[in-house]
């Protein structure tokens, strides 16, 4: 029998060829799994992430929101330029797609303290009688629509730019980004704060710019923003990333796809990486103008329909955030040598605040993650930097060390006032909601503390530190409770997971108490402004923990769950969270009962904390 040898050879050279073109694409090849039944996704957490909000919802009191009372806000985008970090996103009154919209620009100059809210680009009044092709009604009392997958733009004479795009949804179910919008604009940000005028950068072909509020950029005398803006349509990809908004035949787009939310990294070699939603990727040899490969799913890399941020770190490897799960919890970090293997999934944020406010297409968790793009800036070198929107409804950033590690060297022993300025809280996790804010601050004998404040009635301030891994360890602290009459102070003891095994709890009854099962066991009284040394000594082997308060035995406590071995103290100004879960129901038409209001303020100082395995 003669064999063709054509056809024997084809599957072969298929196959090759995929080996080949897999050496080319970004992959994950680690073992860490995510868990979504649990918000942190049982994910081991990279050491020393803050996590903060700039910006909390409040439709009730807009006095205490900047003056703003719209909440839903998303799509946040970050850049730093003139020593100062800019922060961008896109707010409604309700939900996703229902206009009026706008865009928001918060400032700060050290990541953590953050300006109000400014307008910068306004809602937009669409034409009475408008229609809009292949799409059933007529505008009426309409606005448009904001949306947009690029936010900065810093010039090559260093002039920096804001971008956003205005589409038009005729009803919540329409899309305002099916290229059938208005347009993108932009405007320049001056050192001084000052804001340029609008005009318009690309408008769509389907607009009418007799209507246009904005004028042309081309209009503009300012020769130096007039060549900024060509260098943004000249740039693949900076036009990538408008993929979505733009006409569906923009020839300034190199890979006109409906692939979304584009991000990129640039290769030792010259090369880009880019990722897009659902972890599609591939690889451009000539800065974007071409990709050797429709874009694919990355192998290993679990991603829904969320963002994917990837950049390259201070430290010459590689990063890449997103939710690594079909929801959009939690968010984790995996890092890479080469930028293209990435061997490990470690937690950046874990917790989900409540949605405090119903709307249209409003999804639980943090998510939409966008660190500062290339050529946007660096604000250091030891972090790096990423902005993201809690249920589309606040905003948030965080703070990841550089190089991304989950192993600490040492026990912990810090007195935090004997810690210098600013480094007290260096190997500290926090999440720090705007009313419930974890910082050094003075405790009332003068002396700094980790002080965690809370009066937040739906959120709640978490500080935990990572610990070297071990089945007997001592822990003390110290801590001074300002109140007994309202607020709780958790303290539990972890592994690596998060799984707690003990828990100590400071109620709102003045009851120190340790959970030992279903029910707490009471263990004193405690008084406000008094300082407490405690002293915990775990034995897991005995699944038992003595307690010593202020020098004196309070007994022994059974472990209410069982865990390999301790790796993380965790001090939180309220419950577990478990909702939303994997059944939650997608949408949550609902808002919760008087969200704007704070609740009486629990103040905790924790002034040391020492652990020792034994």
């Amino acid at each position: 029998m003669k064999i063709n040898k054509t056809i024997w050879l084809a599957p072969a050279l298929f196959i090759l060829m995929q080996a080949a073109q897999a050496q080319d694409t970004l992959r994950y090849t680690g073992r860490s799994l995510v868990n979504a039944d649990y918000h942190n996704g049982q994910l081991v957490p990279a050491v020393g992430v803050h996590n903060v909000q700039t910006f909390r919802a409040n439709r009730e009191h807009p006095e205490l929101a900047g003056g703003l009372n719209w909440t839903y806000n998303h799509a946040p985008m970050l850049a730093y330029w003139n020593n100062t970090f800019y922060l961008e996103y896109l707010s409604d009154p309700v939900g996703e797609h229902i206009p009026p919209s706008r865009t928001l620009l918060q400032t700060s100059k050290d990541g953590y303290n953050w300006s109000k809210p400014a307008i910068i680009f306004p809602p937009y009044k669409i034409p009475d009688g408008w229609v809009k092709k292949d799409y059933p009604g007529v505008a009426k009392d309409l606005y448009a629509t904001m949306h947009q997958r690029v936010g900065f733009y810093v010039s090559k004479a260093d002039r920096f730019f804001a971008l956003a795009y205005y589409g038009i949804a005729m009803d919540k179910k329409d899309d305002p980004n099916d290229g059938k919008g208005i347009g993108r604009v932009i405007r320049e940000i001056k050192k001084d704060g000052s804001y340029g005028p609008i005009y318009f950068l690309r408008p769509n072909s389907s607009w009418d710019m007799k209507h246009a509020v904005y004028p042309f950029y081309t209009t503009s005398k300012d020769k130096g923003f007039v060549a900024a803006c060509n260098e943004i349509l000249n740039s693949p990809l900076m036009m990538q990333q408008m993929v979505e908004e733009a006409d569906r035949n923009d020839p300034l787009i190199p890979l006109n796809r409906p692939v979304k939310a584009f991000s990129y990294y640039h290769l030792p070699n010259g090369k880009v990486v880019g990722l897009w939603k659902h972890a599609l990727t591939s690889v451009s040899p000539d800065g974007g103008k071409t990709w050797n490969y429709t874009p694919l799913r990355a192998p290993g890399v679990v991603n829904s329909n969320a963002k994917i941020w990837g950049q390259r770190t201070s430290d010459g490897r590689f990063a890449i955030v997103y939710n690594p799960s079909e929801f959009r919890w939690p968010l984790a970090v995996s890092t890479s040598d080469d930028g293209l293997d990435y061997k490990d999934l470690l937690l950046v944020n874990g917790e989900i605040s409540q949605m405090r406010y119903g709307g249209n297409y409003k999804s639980y968790g943090p998510q939409y993650i966008r660190g500062i793009l290339e050529g946007n800036g660096q604000p250091d070198k030891q972090n790096m930097w990423l902005t993201y929107s809690m249920n589309k409804e606040d905003i948030w950033v965080a703070k990841v060390p550089v190089p991304v590690t989950s192993k600490v060297s040492g026990s912990a022993d810090e007195d935090f006032n004997a810690l210098p300025d600013g480094q007290e809280l260096k190997l500290w996790n926090t999440f720090s909601p705007l009313w419930a804010s974890v910082k050094i601050e003075k405790a009332p004998d003068g002396t700094k503390a980790l002080t965690l404040s809370d009066q937040d009635p739906y959120d709640f301030a978490k500080a935990e530190r990572v610990i070297p891994a071990a089945r007997k360890v001592k822990v003390e602290f110290t801590v001074i409770p300002a109140q007994n009459n309202t607020g709780s102070l958790q303290v539990e003891f972890q592994d690596a997971k998060g799984t707690a095994a003990a828990r100590l709890i400071f109620d709102a009854d003045g009851e120190l108490s340790a959970k030992v099962g279903y029910r707490n066991s009471g263990i004193m009284k405690y008084e406000a402004g008094k300082t407490y040394q405690i002293r915990i000594e775990l034995d897991m082997n005995k699944r038992m923990y003595n307690i010593f308060i202020n020098g004196e035995s309070k007994g022994t406590r059974l472990m209410f769950a069982p865990v390999a071995s301790f790796e993380r103290v965790v001090f939180r100004t309220g419950d577990v969270r478990r909702f939303p879960d994997v059944e939650t129901p997608t949408d949550q038409d609902y808002d919760l009962k008087d969200p704007g209001t704070p609740v009486k303020q629990a103040v905790y100082f924790i002034k040391s904390l020492k652990t020792t395995a034994f």
